[in-house]
């Protein structure tokens, strides 16, 4: 059984309150970076710098990060695990990284991200932006903008849907697996 969280409108929405936020927080910030986590963080990443563009407070660098060899659980995923490029064009040395994914579960994810950008340089400060926190955190981990909390059993998914990975489509939704 699928149930929808969100549809188009209500997820355009929240990724522009979480733009607000994100240029609220950082209002004294010469610049921000925004980088998503591949495949659908970085979809939604490139959303918000598209809309902190529009807002017009600040010029926004924006990249996308593959995490895949910073996973802890590599080992268990695939003997030759895919390795995607990171593409982030520009220096991260004392910026402000504003992480950006889908689904926040455990937090390993979000660890391999941070991993990722610090062999990268040493930014002032790492921040991260959720669209779904669905809980069981297996790390300390927390997000610092969260687009909506959804309590889920372990035996529930929240699937994202994103234009260019789902044939259109832009949706969160939630099923038993």
């Amino acid at each position: 059984m699928v149930k929808e969280i969100l549809n188009e409108k209500s997820t355009r929405s929240t990724l522009m309150r979480l733009s607000y936020e994100i240029v609220e927080k950082n209002q004294n910030a010469d610049c921000i970076c925004i980088v998503g986590i591949r495949r659908r963080g970085a979809a939604i990443a490139k959303i918000i710098a598209e809309n902190i563009k529009k807002i017009g407070e600040c010029e926004v660098l924006c990249g996308e990060v593959d995490v895949s060899l910073y996973r802890d659980d590599l080992s268990s995923i695939k003997d030759q695990p895919i390795v995607n490029e990171t593409a982030i064009d520009f220096s991260v040395e004392e910026k402000i990284v504003v992480l950006v994914d889908d689904v926040l579960f455990t937090g390993r994810t979000a660890r391999a991200a941070m991993d990722a950008v610090i062999a990268l340089g040493r930014p002032a400060k790492i921040q991260l932006c959720e669209l779904v926190d669905r809980g069981h955190r297996e790390l300390p981990i927390r997000a610092d903008f969260v687009g909506k909390n959804v309590p889920t059993s372990m035996d529930e998914i929240i699937s994202v849907k994103m234009p260019e990975y789902d044939g259109g489509q832009m949706s969160v939704n939630i099923e038993r697996k």
